[in-house]
């Protein structure tokens, strides 16, 4: 049975779509500063975040920000369990924590207050932090050993019967990371889980690593949240991740744009089409397919199932709808017939 938590309104887990998160890159001593960013962040689609509490006096800002947003946050917090009581009072119902790296006692402390208010607890390790032992014990498999520290916190909080939990583990290293997630989804079925690299890095590089390791485990059906860690902007990183499950089809959100690569048939600009379409998308429904083809050949027929598009034409470019030529015109006329043709489109999927 899939279990699910519940940060807030936002439920993760049974059955529920996806998520998508990022986390904040700005302190919280610069309250405006994170208030804006987590309203970016809405606008991008983003349905939680997390803010690192790395000191005691910040839990004020913390609280604030809880108080001046609708963006569900959740409390990053390392070693100490006092921070993690401190969020959970600045009215927090997620936290983010490794148990391992803390005293029984307390994390006790933390367990019970977190059962008082609803809390959810996410436990997770990544690759910097296993401990010798757990690699000894793991025989120096490093996805076994990520999968050993995650069970040891697993075991602390359900001995102590709290399961409103998220599971997680991560790693730079695709491969290290999928194993180990899958040893966490075989041992604990039905748990909430949060998939992502760890420090994939910038640019292409960080985008595929991202890619490859997330689409690995959700098409396994492993993966209840998901965060794409790219060293960019946050609102980057949502954009990212739905594409990934745009691709799996697992959820719409935005247009779906299919463009060809171009080779030496085409009769038209694709890059040039592309960047004059984008523009226009914002307005049509979510889940909407347009495609963008640079001749007749891959055009209407190739692009057969894509609601909207357009391909090149010897003279000009023809438009399609459902597949169905809708019209054609000389490139020079495009710039004033696309926006009319893309806004007559809005109401696609709307009674």
């Amino acid at each position: 049975m899939k279990r699910s938590v519940k940060i807030g309104s936002l439920i993760i887990g049974g059955g529920a779509p996806v998520r998508v998160e990022s986390m904040l890159k700005v302190p919280l001593t610069d309250r405006e500063g994170c208030r804006e960013q987590c309203e970016s962040l809405l606008a991008a689609g983003c349905e939680l975040a997390r803010s690192a509490l790395p000191r005691a006096e910040l839990s004020g800002d913390l609280s604030w920000l809880v108080e001046h947003t609708s963006l569900p946050l959740m409390a990053d917090i390392h070693f100490d369990p006092a921070l993690a009581l401190l969020a959970m009072e600045a009215g927090c119902r997620a936290i983010r924590i490794n148990p391992g790296n803390m005293p029984l006692g307390r994390l006790n402390d933390v367990i019970a207050t977190a059962k008082k208010l609803g809390v959810v607890i996410r436990i997770g390790a990544n690759g910097g932090s296993v401990s010798g032992k757990q690699m000894e014990e793991a025989k120096g498999d490093r996805a076994a050993a990520l999968f050993l520290a995650v069970r040891e916190q697993a075991e602390l909080l359900l001995n102590s019967g709290f399961e409103n939990m998220i599971l997680s583990a991560k790693s730079s290293s695709v491969p290290e990371c999928v194993r180990a997630n899958i040893l966490i989804a075989q041992a604990y079925p039905g748990f909430p889980m949060h998939v992502g690299l760890t420090e994939a890095g910038p640019g292409d590089g960080g985008v595929v690593k991202s890619t490859a390791g997330i689409s690995a485990l959700l098409s396994q059906g492993i993966g209840d949240t998901i965060r794409v860690s790219l060293t960019d902007v946050p609102e980057r990183e949502v954009s990212v991740g739905y594409e990934i499950l745009k691709a799996l089809e697992l959820r719409s959100h935005g247009v779906n744009l299919i463009s060809c690569p171009t080779c030496g048939r085409r009769r038209a600009d694709v890059m040039r089409l592309v960047e004059l379409v984008r523009p226009m998308l914002d307005g049509l429904p979510d889940g909407t397919s347009v495609a963008v083809m640079g001749c007749e050949v891959n055009g209407p027929k190739e692009a057969r199932h894509a609601q909207l598009g357009i391909a090149g034409t010897p003279v000009g470019a023809v438009l399609f709808r459902e597949g169905e030529v809708v019209g054609e015109y000389p490139f020079d006329e495009l710039p004033e017939v696309l926006p009319r043709f893309f806004a007559e489109a809005g109401s696609l999927g709307k009674d």
